[in-house]
């Protein structure tokens, strides 16, 4: 699934609903399609916000995919820039969806290519 970030709220949504829904129809188990949707939906929300801030139309591409008992997200942007972990203060208002997907996630991570990068995680989906 590809969106470009001129309507943001919008590609977050669709990408929100396009995790759901696969993880459902893949069967994942309790509240993994929730949680996959949630991280997801930080992903995605990065990628538009700070994948490339210079290029307004470039797109951000959804990718889910299964790996034995993992569900696996995959979230690219045309920026190269690493994605930068931090623990967000209580009065502040941004920060933490790093922190989120990482607390959730059983891995994350980001992989570099030469069209920009890949921020991506994990979860056990089946038994």
């Amino acid at each position: 699934m590809r969106f470009g970030n001129a309507c943001r709220s919008p590609a977050v949504a669709s990408a929100r609903r396009f995790v759901s829904d696969v993880a459902t129809d893949w069967k994942a188990t309790g509240d993994i399609p929730e949680i996959a949707e949630l991280l997801a939906s930080e992903l995605v929300t990065n990628a538009l916000a700070y994948g490339s801030p210079d290029v307004p139309a470039s797109p951000v591409r959804v990718t889910v995919g299964r790996e034995r008992e993992l569900l696996t997200v995959d979230v690219h942007d045309a920026c190269i820039a690493i994605p930068r972990l931090r623990r967000a203060g209580d009065l502040e208002i941004s920060g933490r969806g790093l922190a989120i997907v990482q607390d959730l996630s059983r891995n994350w991570g980001w992989t570099l290519n030469p069209c920009g990068k890949s921020v991506w995680f994990q979860l056990a989906a089946w038994p």
